[in-house]
């Protein structure tokens, strides 16, 4: 086992077009900010698509609509309960990494291993971190060995070393960061079930701590599960099946350009998308919404239901225990983007400013 992690790979020219591209389309959607009710339909359907083609990939056998009936609890599939658990379960992971985000929360070996208990969770919201696996973990297609991960005496060091590079990498351009953990995961594999549903969502929660997401309307699972032969093709790299023969060793650049060609795929039609929902008319106040940070913006698509909210209800959206939600409520109140509703209860509640109101009303 290598004693430090080291990945090998080099920036081609390719490569930096990817990166460029990547960094273009980010801008746009930066200065093309929809309406909260426009937005946040367009995020939950994000999410819906994430959920279905991550599971997809592992022979999920229900489709989109199928999949959102499970996800809104209004539908049930008689003999496909295990994969109405894995939907569940991965949509539960999926809300988590959005307080994590919401929270700027470090990615730690216990917020990985809540990302892997929640996959596994058939949806419960309180889990515990599941510890890595005590035993060899052989992965066969067709009948022969695809791959033999590390032994279990080297899965803990090995994710120590991963989650430290990727603290101590910030230099590196995010996409390429989250391209390796995704890779390294992946070649670790450091559980017996749900290893490549959990390293996409190690890489997603990277690049939305990293500032790449883009609103939370992407889902790079899509490009995976369309291409799925290149997809096992780029990640399965080295000489041997055998992970001490050379794998930790070989150059992954062709990975990390198959990766960022995903995240172009991703980001490209999420600006196309944009564009469409301006042609139709929903454009948002663009002066106004700009004024407001990532957590104001977030907590519009709430008043956009209720007319009034408590400190509770902001709490749950963002995940802040009652301290914090009350702390941020008086902070809000006091830069004039929310009021109290009824100063003389106790119980505040609060409503949005004035001079917000055209945002959800639009």
């Amino acid at each position: 086992m290598p004693i430090t992690f080291k990945p090998l790979y080099t920036i081609t020219s390719g490569l930096a077009k990817l990166l460029m591209r990547i960094e273009a389309a980010k801008e746009k959607v930066a200065h093309l900010p929809l309406n909260p009710t426009v937005l946040a339909s367009l995020r939950e359907t994000a999410k819906l698509y994430t959920t279905h083609y991550s599971t997809m990939i592992e022979g999920n056998r229900l489709d989109s609509e199928e999949v959102k009936e499970v996800i809104q609890l209004e539908g049930h599939f008689p003999g496909r309960e295990r994969d109405e658990s894995e939907v569940k379960g991965y949509y539960a992971a999926l809300v988590q990494l959005e307080q994590y985000v919401a929270q700027d929360y470090p990615i730690t070996e216990k917020v990985v291993q809540t990302l892997h208990a929640l996959v596994m969770s058939n949806g419960r919201n309180r889990v515990k971190p599941t510890t890595y696996r005590d035993g060899q973990n052989v992965i066969r297609g067709g009948g022969t060995i695809v791959y033999m991960p590390p032994e279990a005496k080297d899965v803990s060091p090995l994710m120590r070393q991963l989650i430290l590079w990727i603290k101590e990498n910030r230099e590196v351009p995010c996409p390429v960061v989250a391209a390796i953990a995704h890779y390294q995961f992946a070649t670790i594999h450091p559980y017996y079930d749900g290893n490549g549903r959990t390293a996409r969502l190690l890489t997603t929660l990277i690049l939305h701590l990293g500032g790449y997401d883009l609103k939370g309307l992407y889902s790079l699972e899509e490009y995976y599960a369309k291409n799925l032969l290149a997809y096992y093709r780029a990640i399965s790299i080295g000489p041997s099946h055998n992970y001490y023969l050379e794998r930790a060793e070989s150059d992954i650049t062709s990975w990390i350009e198959y990766f960022c060609l995903g995240m172009v795929f991703a980001f490209e039609k999420v600006v196309d998308q944009m564009h469409v929902s301006e042609s139709l008319g929903e454009k948002d106040h663009s002066d106004l919404m700009r004024t407001l940070d990532p957590k104001q913006r977030k907590a519009l698509e709430l008043f956009k239901d209720y007319e009034v909210v408590t400190s509770h209800q902001l709490g749950e959206l963002f995940g802040f225990k009652p301290r914090t939600a009350t702390a941020l409520c008086k902070k809000w109140v006091e830069g004039k983007f929310l009021k109290v509703a009824d100063p003389s209860n106790r119980a505040r509640k609060y409503r949005l400013a004035n001079r917000y109101q055209v945002l959800i009303n639009s």
